[in-house]
């Protein structure tokens, strides 16, 4: 790993081509690296807002700067260009409707795009490497000591309470039947039917048996289980 790390050291520091070591322009891999980290960065900034527009904004034109240098260099293709839309929408698709799929593929085909236009792949690809870094990072810092949480989470999870407090309820809580009297139609053993008016009800003892056509009083009400017990 240690030799990794200097080779891919010795070769952002070099230069775009052997050729051209000493010479600078903006296609010089530490531009290059530069930009593509502002790009990750921004699209993790994405992830943890709630909009994501002004971070995607970003992404879009540090990507299109890039892919610009490369025109300007001659070695953009169309190629390119058509996997680079392509996974850019992919990743849009995924903060719409998460799943992480679409999102790796499209992440894929934008790597893919962006070795293809590289005159030199390892320059690329430790660019590459060194944004996927910054963008760990980055993510690592807004989680840890931010206490940010990722946006695409919160669409994949229901995190709404379904309680009465907001207006669910798993069943109707017949509340207006506490103390009423009602009138067997079927032995409770414990459980069976009463008749409450012309309203048939099931209807559950505390335990007991109590048998049919004899009145109860009914003492608990909870959900569809209503409790009764033998009028005195």
């Amino acid at each position: 790993m240690k030799q990794l790390a200097l080779v891919g050291s010795v070769l952002l520091l070099s230069g775009c081509t052997p050729e051209s070591a000493a010479t600078w322009s903006l296609a010089h891999p530490l531009i290059i690296t530069v930009i593509l980290c502002i790009a990750s960065l921004s699209l993790v900034l994405s992830l943890f807002s709630a909009s994501g527009i002004a971070p995607i904004i970003v992404h879009l034109l540090a990507i299109g700067f890039v892919y610009g240098i490369f025109y300007v260099e001659g070695s953009l293709t169309a190629l390119a260009v058509m996997m680079l839309i392509l996974g850019l929408f992919l990743l849009a698709f995924e903060l719409i409707v998460p799943g992480g799929i679409v999102g790796s593929i499209g992440f894929a085909l934008i790597i893919m795009s962006l070795m293809s236009i590289a005159p030199y792949a390892p320059y690329m690809l430790y660019s590459i490497l060194t944004a996927l870094i910054v963008a760990v990072v980055g993510m690592v810092i807004m989680m840890k000591f931010f206490g940010k949480k990722l946006n695409v989470f919160n669409k994949m999870v229901l995190s709404d309470a379904t309680d009465t407090e907001k207006g669910y309820v798993s069943n109707v809580n017949r509340t207006e039947l506490l103390g009423k009297v009602a009138i067997t139609s079927t032995p409770l053993r414990p459980s069976g039917t009463a008749m409450y008016g012309e309203e048939r009800l099931d209807v559950v003892t505390e335990g007991g048996f109590i048998g049919a056509n004899t009145e109860v009083v009914i003492i608990a009400v909870e959900g569809v289980r209503i409790v009764v017990r033998a009028k005195e």
